[in-house]
């Protein structure tokens, strides 16, 4: 047996499916299709101060209590309805897998503007721990995409987070694509003050949101408790940043059209034709060598 066709019969097949297998950290949905439907989910209800606009789903479950007023440029009110449990279970294995991601980059201290500004006044995709600290955010964060449109940033908070009335969170020089990501995974309370945020707050507790804040790419949802809006402003459309779909900051895609936070994971029947491409050329160099 020609020992040099063997290695090349294992060698090129493995090539393919090396080089164009699914990778399972990219392709893995964090969100998950339900919870990428909401705005605004609570465990224990949802209250408002009208008058709040959602672009997406608003709801509770398992307690059904929505209380104020809403207009919705998008979605609808699901009290403890199929659709807000099933958010829930994906609330539930979002935070495990974005836990699993940790602990990453420490900032010290817990101060965002500090080590913002150590870093050259802009903060890059990556993976950060943020303890806990009077105050995380005072000032503007800007997040920093660098071209890419698979740009993620997972921030974790062990327990609180909390922005003052000054803070704003700005993404700057990110691509067209879908899948750029932004979560703020926090294990107790998250307290929103500043005019303008960005991104996924999941949170263990209670979500508490100031008077008129902003948020036009990302949604609240707590796992345990309420969430509590003033007459703010939440969407998970992406339009106003720049982003190419509702579901822009959903790594994997779930209905709303949210892209992989990563390297493209070819489709099944693409990946198929990989490997039988890899297969046609072996036969073809083996045929050659034989007939000479």
């Amino acid at each position: 047996m020609n020992t040099k066709a063997d290695v090349m019969k294992l060698a090129v097949p493995l090539f393919f499916a090396i080089a164009y297998g699914p990778t399972q950290g990219l392709a893995t949905p964090i969100l998950g299709s339900s919870l990428d439907t909401f705005a605004v989910l609570g465990q224990q209800g949802v209250t408002d101060v009208p008058t709040s606009t959602i672009g997406g789903n608003l709801g509770s479950a398992p307690n059904a209590s929505i209380g104020g007023g809403y207009v919705f440029t998008a979605g609808s009110l699901q009290a403890n309805t199929a659709l807000a449990q099933n958010a829930q279970i994906n609330l539930t294995s979002a935070i495990v897998a974005l836990n699993s991601s940790g602990p990453g980059i420490l900032i010290t201290g817990g101060n965002l503007d500090a080590f913002e500004a150590s870093h050259g006044g802009s903060i890059a995709p990556g993976t950060y721990t943020v303890p806990a600290a009077t105050t995380n955010l005072t000032g503007q964060l800007i997040l920093n995409g660098g071209g890419s449109n698979t740009a993620v940033w997972t921030f974790l908070f062990p327990s609180s987070l909390i922005t003052s009335t000054t803070s704003t969170v700005l993404v700057q020089n990110v691509g067209s694509g879908a899948g750029v990501g932004i979560y703020w995974d926090v294990g107790s309370q998250a307290t929103l003050n500043g005019p303008t945020f960005e991104g996924n707050v999941l949170a263990g507790t209670l979500i508490a949101v100031g008077k008129g804040v902003t948020i036009d790419c990302g949604r609240l949802a707590s796992s345990t408790a309420q969430v509590t809006l003033i007459a703010d402003t939440i969407s998970t459309g992406c339009a106003s940043t720049g982003f190419a779909s509702s579901g822009g900051f959903d790594q994997g895609g779930g209905t709303t059209g949210g892209g992989g936070g990563g390297t493209a994971v070819p489709e099944p029947g693409t990946l198929g034709l990989m490997v039988l491409s890899g297969l046609i050329m072996l036969g073809r160099r083996l045929r050659r060598k034989t007939i000479a």
